[in-house]
């Protein structure tokens, strides 16, 4: 029996898009799937679903880990470091002979700005922001454990998907196309994502990071004028950076540009991915959105 079969169980810390869509995929495959929640709302949406939900950070979900857990950990770190880890690290170093594989869920913001150069997994991690200044230290507490447990980092580039993208944006007028000359940025579509976790889960190799993004690094106004291409809608107006409205977290993206090799989850993991550029991906969302 492969490690993609039951009798696995699935343990997400975090049950975001990127934890959904995989934990969708081995629900279907007879696997168990234990996730958290932050409400008693949450909680009996998950199980509506077929997911055994725990309340946390109330509930010591790890007290008694099923046989052959597969643990992913998405949730974000705090100015504490990793939730899972400040509140539960020697829980989890107790059960460790029942973790047959762990999947910590990055970013790579930890390789901070390249200037428009590429970076791959074995580039020196020299976050800018705080957000990616978390994150290294995270990925650091985690694979410190990869002698005891079988722990993966997952360096995500920007994620999209149904419901998560472009086009609700054009429509409602609300984006825009930012011009700042040399600005390119990464992506993945979810669905990738979890492919790649499906492939690591089964060649694990711990102590491992993976880079997780697609084969087109690109200017983003490029992406929000061909998802405008595909509704038929006119293309947003492109603005200067240094005169766009935006958020402090959206101008701290510009201030990285770097180009992230993927060459890894396809040489070791075997992965080819569904959605190689921006192009198929969004194209398959609008078929979704039409069925």
């Amino acid at each position: 029996m492969s490690d993609l079969q039951a009798p696995n169980t699935l343990v997400c810390i975090g049950y975001g898009f990127c934890a959904r869509v995989l934990g969708a995929r081995l629900l279907a495959d007879g696997w168990r799937v234990i996730a958290t929640a932050r409400g008693a709302e949450k909680a009996e949406a998950l199980h509506a679903k077929g997911i055994e939900a725990h309340i946390w950070p109330a509930d010591d979900l790890l007290a008694d880990l099923p046989e052959r857990t597969h643990l992913l950990i998405s949730a974000p770190p705090d100015e504490e470091g990793d939730p899972l880890l400040a509140r539960h690290r020697d829980a989890l170093l107790a059960q460790k002979a029942r973790v047959a594989w762990v999947g910590y869920l990055s970013t790579t913001a930890v390789y901070g700005d390249r200037n428009g150069g590429w970076v791959d997994e074995t580039s020196a991690l020299t976050p800018a922001s705080e957000r990616g200044k978390r994150r290294v230290g995270a990925e650091r507490d985690w694979l410190a454990l990869a002698p005891e447990l079988p722990t993966h980092t997952f360096r995500l580039a920007g994620i999209y998907g149904p419901g998560r993208g472009p086009f609700e944006k054009i429509r409602r007028g609300t984006v825009q196309r930012i011009d700042k000359p040399g600005q390119v940025f990464g992506r993945i579509h979810v669905e990738d994502i979890a492919t790649v976790v499906q492939a690591s889960i089964a060649r694990p190799a711990p102590g491992t990071a993976y880079n997780v993004t697609d084969d087109l690094t690109c200017p983003p106004q490029e992406v929000i004028g061909h998802a405008a291409d595909l509704l038929g809608l006119p293309r947003p107006p492109l603005v200067p950076f240094e005169d766009a409205e935006m958020s402090p977290m959206a101008r701290s993206f510009y201030g990285e540009n770097k180009r992230v090799a993927n060459d890894r989850i396809k040489s070791d993991l075997g992965v080819t991915l569904a959605y190689p550029t921006y192009s198929e991906g969004l194209a398959a969302i609008l078929e979704e959105e039409a069925t």
